[in-house]
């Protein structure tokens, strides 16, 4: 079996801040250095409804309504954020060799959430990472190109517009 080496993780989260916010959807694709995909994995992890409810405000959430219920619609039948980890590490071990390099959109914000929520995930990822989003940064700003990719907050959705994305950007190498 051919092992993959990019690990495209999009999380889905009551907000931004990693010390008050908790992960709740998580969607990870298994990619060769070619794009190709090798394995999907998608999890609910499962999280305090006050929490959500206190979080899950402001203009982002207003904006993007169907997709807050849709994630407060499934979080009864989510899991606990350690068993979550433990299945992803379990598809790591199925799909991977030794190094994994993180990839996807502002995946640095991603790696916080993971950093803090599941330690020994984090233990096995490569500390470099790479992320579409310093693509996207230089084609618009430089060269004035722009990639429109869906805005559908929902981890598995939102992995492979990314994918998409960088597979366009690379378009522009060859």
């Amino acid at each position: 079996m051919k092992k993959a080496k990019l690990l495209w993780i999009d999380l889905e989260m009551t907000g931004l801040d990693p010390e008050k916010d908790k992960i709740l959807e998580v969607a990870a694709i298994a990619t060769d250095m070619d794009l190709s995909q090798i394995a999907t994995f998608e999890a609910v992890v499962r999280v305090d409804e006050d929490l959500m409810k206190k979080r899950m405000v402001g203009e982002f959430w207003d904006t993007n309504s169907k997709s807050r219920e849709a994630l407060m619609s499934q979080n009864k039948d989510g899991k606990d954020v350690a068993e979550v980890e433990k299945e992803l590490i379990n598809f790591l071990d199925n799909n991977f060799g030794n190094e994994i390099y993180l990839a996807g959109n502002s995946i640095h914000q991603d790696r916080k959430f993971i950093e803090r929520e599941m330690p020994e995930l984090n233990k096995r990822l490569h500390y470099r990472m790479l992320d579409v989003s310093a693509w996207k940064i230089y084609f618009e700003n430089a060269l004035n190109k722009k990639f429109i990719k869906p805005e559908n907050h929902r981890a598995l959705d939102d992995i492979n517009g990314s994918i998409e994305e960088l597979k366009w950007y690379l378009t522009f190498l060859k």
